[in-house]
This record gives C-alpha cells, structure tokens and sequence, in this order.
C-alpha cells in the first residue's frame, strides 16, 4: 500500500514537472488569444500527464516521451507558422469579415459556420446594437469579433477634444501583504527611507499595516492598508 503510494506520488511529481518544462519551453499566450488548434494542443498536453500520473499500467517512460515529442514538434509548429505566411493558414486559419458598411458578408458567415443569433451576441458584447452602425466586424482567428463602427457612431475622446491629459502608465506595486517590493522601489530610484517617510505623514508606522501600495508614473502613492473588517450579506451587491 505505502509501496503504491510513494509510486503513484514519484509518478506525479515527474508529470508534474515535465508538464511545467514543456509548456515553459512552448511559449505563453493569453488565454482569449489561444486559436482552436492551440487549445487541442492544451488538452492533448494534460491528457497526457494525467495518464503519465494516474496509470500505473503505463511505463514512465513511454508518458514522458510522448510528452516531450509533442513538444518538439509544438516548438516546431510555432517557428514554421513564424516564417511561413501559407502554413499559418493551414493551421490557424484567417481572420474573415463578416460585416462591411453595414452590410453581412452572407458567404463569409456560412463559410465560418457561424449562426446569425451568435453573430448578434458578439456584436453586442462589442457595444454594437445595430449592425447599420457597423464598418467592419473581423471574426478573428481565436473566435473573438473585432468590431469597427462607422466614423459618425464613435465616442468622441479627449484627443478628438484637443484636451491634453496626464499620462498614466504603469503603477508598480512597492507594498504588497506587508512587505516591500524592494527591486521595484531601486527601478523607480526610491528608497525604503522615503517610503518610511510616506507613510508616516499618512498615519502608519510600517510596512507590515499595509495590504497594498502602487505607485504611478506621477509620483502618487495608492496605499489600501490592511482591515480585518468583513462583507455583511448583500453589502456589495454580488451575490
């Protein structure tokens, strides 16, 4: 009994870590970006180091291969659709457009199989409500709909405006559960002896009170210190 277990654990261990090197060396995308055929890939991968796991039947060996081949040949596939336009295609397929000044492309709608409901539901998860408002809707190659409105149904912005406005940028995370993000505070040319000072003129006497701080491209500080106050039911709204 012990015997299988220390086995079945050795087992897993191993999946484990070969599941992490392989998707390490497969390379990341987002999730929302992943075409049909990367996420075949993703569950031919965890169906594999499930089996190398749980099926004792199943010599180690012959798992781990599999997993490594189908890395290779996943590593392979990506460098090849890199360099060639036409392999892309056979694997990824093509952005195709469905709507064009107004208009529904009836081919382009038959040829992505895609009923007409479906393709009302992604124009409105774009705030699209009336395909006349339309310019372009581009069904791309993960399944989302990138949508264009015509030039006099847009929102106007502050650039449109001519009102010039602060840049924003990236807010770099300097406390985080009590303890100071130390590499982020030396990029930013701070130190812990002026963060000390920050939160002292706030009312906290150290890092440790603080849940989160950021700071902006602008020099503020966001502190959220730490509470031990609770949701009531239904405070917020959600759920």
């Amino acid at each position: 009994m012990l015997k299988e277990i220390i086995y079945a654990s050795l087992r897993t261990l191993l999946g484990y870590s070969l599941l992490l090197l392989t998707t390490r060396l497969m390379g990341r995308k987002v999730r929302s970006h992943l075409t049909f055929f990367d996420y075949v890939v993703g569950i031919t991968v965890g169906s594999v180091v499930a089996n190398l796991a749980a099926n004792s039947a199943k010599p180690v060996i012959s798992g781990a291969t599999t997993l490594v081949v189908l890395c290779i040949v996943t590593i392979i596939m990506q460098y090849t659709t890199l360099k060639s336009f036409k392999i892309r295609k056979v694997v990824d397929s093509e952005p195709v457009v469905l709507i064009e000044n107004g208009g529904i492309i009836m081919e382009n709608i038959k040829r992505a199989r895609l009923r007409l409901d479906n393709l009302m539901m992604l124009l409105r998860e774009n705030n699209a409500f009336n395909i006349s408002e339309v310019e372009l809707a581009i069904l791309e190659t993960d399944g989302r709909l990138s949508v264009l409105k015509k030039a006099e149904k847009q929102i106007v912005t502050l650039y449109d405006l001519n009102i010039p406005v602060p840049k924003v940028g990236l807010t770099r995370d300097i406390i985080i559960d009590g303890k100071i993000m130390e590499e982020n505070l030396k990029y930013v040319k701070l130190d812990v002896n002026w963060l000390s000072e920050k939160l002292i003129s706030k009312g906290f006497l150290s890092a440790e009170e603080i849940f989160y701080a950021g700071l902006d491209v602008l020099g503020n500080l966001y502190i959220s210190p730490k509470t031990k106050a609770f949701e009531t039911e239904g405070q917020y709204g959600i759920e």
